[in-house]
């Protein structure tokens, strides 16, 4: 005979009770953990109590922890689990529903509204009575759904504390909505002091940080439209709108930035960039790059996350496979010549260039940098940075590392003839020069140089490796399948004329909470590595022959993106489509 359903708070002996009868644990694992908790009271909810009991399911061993708990318990309620997802939650609505007060003690917290119906996430699934309230209130109905009492209470926090701070930004910031931002400042710095240092904007800068660095954000975008200001995040490389704000807390929120950032916060007609650091809650440091640029419903903020700890890897979590880490070790070995690094921006460029100096920086070595602007600082470089205000450009900051008794230097991007003609000055002087370009792939790069106005013959003795790079987003190893659509021959069809050796298991995207239903988690690196030997260098100088130069490189042994992408299909780390938009074709 089963146990009863309860009309009320769920208790451990209930549950414990409930998973015997269901086969999930054995008469051993009940009396064990009955002896174990006693008859003691506890603040625990019995859900977490019971997850952190070190329990197993009976058979497949599974952890019986909180979250397995908590959608088995769905089941037996017959609810939908879920697992609240707060990029979905449109905060400012779903906290209209009820006050934190009463979503506190009814151990509820609403995650959708729609027109006609209302999502509540709780652990309570037998304690009602509340729902005929809500309906009456908001002459909507309610849909529960059953999710982790950790989460839950973790988001009632969230979403509340978020939303109270909105509206008291708002609220203080409701007697200058007739008024400019100029204007305010005309009329005293009080206003502005007001709107940037008001306790509720501090609170929602601050909760926008801490959520960027928990949604592994590389970008926070603050953007002003007609009637509300859009935050959104990028994760993974695509966009996702996180918030919306009335404007006159953006500006307020824009406003606190820029002050942090010692940016000119008076000034809203111009482009204008800064930095800051700060920390995560664990302590770790963070650094953010600032930019502002003034667009038809005011000021527009990027700013842009660099994580120490992800700045600086190895060549095996940026990506490289055998082949090319081989060649690119082989290649940074040199004891001078000219490095280049190129792909589009957000392709990884950068941490490519700071992972390998700082492999290069060791004690015996002088590593110096001329960057616009310092992405990262590395106390193992000196690093310079470009400032036009005064002249100070790529040209004029190599020129003056010169002097400095560098072995190693890094140019940010050879933009132009000036900054060309000094990297190879000191390439030809001994020193083992990195610098980047924006090109399509390895071989355009030297088209590029040419294009600048360098001889094919300073080119030709300079220039001794290309690293073409690209950045494909890698399926999210918690929900993704098998996908027998895809075969070796349709993999061998788009990598013409080279085929794949070895085994392929290609896999597809799902979408889980762990990718925000993407499919997708993560970035891995996809390369091609021109290595200049005595026959490349033929087809440079003097005939400056790119279909040449292709074809010994790829006799060389050099991979094309797509062929590397291709690989990474086979792995089961990427998806065909992904490798299809983000390389460029084989076609010549």
């Amino acid at each position: 005979m089963k146990t009863k359903l309860p009309h009320g708070p769920l208790e451990w002996r209930l549950l414990l009770a409930w998973l015997r009868e269901d086969g999930w644990i054995g008469a051993d694992d009940a009396e064990r953990v009955t002896r174990r908790f006693g008859a003691g009271p506890s603040s625990l909810h019995a859900l977490v109590r019971l997850g952190g009991a070190g329990l197993a399911k009976k058979g497949s061993g599974q952890p019986l922890d909180t979250e397995a708990l908590t959608e088995w318990l769905a089941g037996r309620a017959k609810l939908p689990y879920l697992r609240i997802d707060p990029l979905r939650a449109d905060v400012g609505r779903v906290t209209d529903v009820m006050s934190v007060a009463y979503a506190e003690l009814r151990c509820a917290l609403p995650v959708m509204v729609g027109s006609a119906e209302i999502t509540i996430a709780t652990y309570e699934p037998f304690d009602t009575g509340w729902v005929a309230e809500i309906e009456s209130h908001t002459r909507r109905g309610v849909k529960l759904v059953v999710a982790n009492p950790l989460d839950v209470r973790r988001y009632t926090t969230e979403f509340y504390t978020l939303a109270k701070s909105v509206r008291a930004a708002q609220k203080s910031g409701e007697t200058s909505t007739t008024a400019s931002f100029e204007q305010l400042v005309e009329l005293g710095k009080a206003n502005k002091q007001l709107d940037a240092n008001d306790q509720g904007v501090v609170q929602v800068v601050d909760w926008l940080w801490q959520y960027a660095f928990d949604q592994r954000a590389s970008d926070i975008h603050l953007e002003p439209r007609r009637d509300m200001g859009v935050i959104r995040f990028r994760i993974d490389g695509v966009l996702h709108t996180v918030y919306q704000v009335p404007l006159t807390v953006m500006n307020a929120m824009t406003s606190r930035i820029k002050l942090l950032g010692r940016m000119d916060v008076v000034e809203r007609r111009r482009p204008l960039d800064g930095r800051i650091k700060t920390r995560r809650p664990d302590g770790t440091e963070v650094e953010m790059r600032l930019s502002t640029l003034p667009t038809a419903f005011g000021e527009k903020m990027v700013m842009r996350i660099f994580d120490p700890g992800n700045a600086v890897k190895t060549l095996e979590q940026l990506g490289f496979g055998a082949h090319e880490a081989k060649g690119w070790n082989g290649l940074i070995a040199r004891p001078h010549g000219i490095v280049l690094v190129t792909g589009p921006t957000g392709s990884g460029k950068t941490t490519t260039l700071y992972s390998t100096l700082k492999a290069l920086a060791t004690d015996e070595v002088n590593v110096c940098t001329i960057e616009d602007p310092i992405e990262m600082i590395e106390p193992a470089f000196n690093q310079t940075q470009v400032n036009s205000t005064i002249d100070m450009g790529f040209a004029e900051g190599l020129r003056a590392l010169m002097r400095q008794d560098p072995d190693i230097i890094m140019v940010g991007e050879i933009r132009d003839l000036a900054t060309a003609e000094m990297a190879i000055q000191a390439a030809l002087t001994g020193h083992l020069v990195f610098s980047t370009l924006h090109t399509n792939d390895s071989v355009s790069a030297i088209t590029r140089l040419a294009d600048l106005g360098v001889p094919p013959y300073l080119i030709a003795a300079t220039v001794v490796g290309v690293l073409a790079q690209r950045l494909a987003r890698t399926l999210c190893p918690a929900c993704k399948v098998r996908d027998e659509g895809v075969t070796r021959e349709t993999i061998d069809e788009i990598v013409k004329p080279w085929r794949l050796s070895g085994g392929v298991r290609p896999y597809k995207p799902v979408g889980c909470l762990e990718c925000r239903h993407t499919g997708y988690r993560g970035r891995a690196g996809l390369y091609e590595l021109l290595l200049l030997n005595d026959a490349a260098r033929d087809a440079v100088h003097p005939a400056l022959d790119m279909a040449a130069l292709r074809r010994q490189a790829m006799k060389d042994g050099m991979r094309p993106l797509r062929l590397a992408g291709a690989m990474k299909v086979a792995e089961g780390l990427t998806t065909l489509e992904e490798v299809l938009r983000s390389t460029p074709s084989l076609e010549r």
